[in-house]
């Protein structure tokens, strides 16, 4: 039981970060409105497309966690917004806010000791909440050294 236990706990530093990278909440800290949307020649993705893509994601892996009625969206058009740039302060705010709390909602299921890390899913063909957990902290990872590099080349970081 102490290996579990330790394992949850690992997972929770995983997907929060701050161990091997800053948190989300400092990589995201101070964006604007106008850097969201600033397009970085031969990049094909601005940092609002990055992070609503982020939101999208991580809430779909949520929602599969728990949603036994679940459906999958289309791979690739649901994931990225078309959009290169947010319609307001209040569009990027909203997404900033989701990501932070569909996080906080999976840690809870990664917490839960009454969720077994290591049972397969049942919408799923497979898949286990320790899988989705490991995927949240890998996809956010990937992307939010995304959102770092272009806050550098666009010099907002």
């Amino acid at each position: 039981m102490e290996q579990e236990q330790q394992l949850r706990e690992q997972l929770v530093k995983m997907m929060r970060g701050g161990i091997a990278f800053r948190p989300r909440e400092e990589l995201l800290e101070g964006i604007t409105l106008a850097d969201a949307g600033k397009k970085v020649e031969s990049l094909p993705y601005t940092i609002w497309q990055l992070l609503d893509h982020l939101r999208f994601a991580q809430h779909d892996i949520l929602d599969f966690c728990r949603n036994p009625d679940y459906q999958e969206p289309t791979w690739p058009d649901d994931y990225w917004p078309k959009e290169t740039a947010p319609k307001n302060k209040e569009s990027l705010q909203h997404t900033i806010n989701a990501l932070a709390h569909d996080l906080d909602e999976m840690v809870k299921l990664v917490q839960d000791k009454s969720n077994d890390l290591f049972a397969p899913i049942p919408q799923g063909n497979g898949q286990t909440l320790l899988r989705e957990a490991i995927l949240v902290a890998e996809h956010n990872a990937y992307h939010l050294g995304e959102v770092v590099v272009l806050r550098r080349l666009i010099n907002s970081f």
